[in-house]
């Protein structure tokens, strides 16, 4: 297999563009973590996920935004996104997930302008 880049790996694990729309939202994390190889039998299931539901420019701007102090960049307005969260305790496959439709700013680390890591989301200011 050829090895991804780090920023095809975010791809990969954290964008749906143009969302995915056909799947029952409970049903939607089970089967994109299995689909874009995120979850796998015989490995552990992920505790989370965040599938982001805009275009991959919006993500690619927030690297052109100041960091953080911690080196993390936002997106410059909030985004549509979809958090996957496990359910229950178990971390063994089959893995079942709680999905929660949101819309934040998106917190990324980004290497060369480009997004390689999902740090987490931040509400916007009320």
């Amino acid at each position: 297999a050829v090895r991804e880049t780090r920023y095809e790996k975010f791809l990969r694990q954290h964008v749906d563009y143009p969302r995915r729309s056909t799947l029952a939202a409970h049903r939607y994390c089970e089967t994109m973590l299995a689909q874009r190889g995120v979850t796998a039998p015989g490995r552990p299931c992920k505790p989370s996920n965040t599938f982001v539901h805009a275009p991959i420019n919006e993500l690619l701007a927030a690297c052109s935004q100041k960091p953080d102090a911690m080196g993390i960049h936002s997106t410059p307005r909030p985004l549509d996104f979809t958090a996957c969260r496990l359910r229950g305790g178990d971390t063994r496959p089959p893995c079942a997930y709680r999905a929660r439709q949101l819309q934040h700013h998106v917190l990324v680390s980004c290497l060369d302008g480009l997004p390689v890591h999902l740090a987490g989301t931040q509400a916007p200011p009320q």
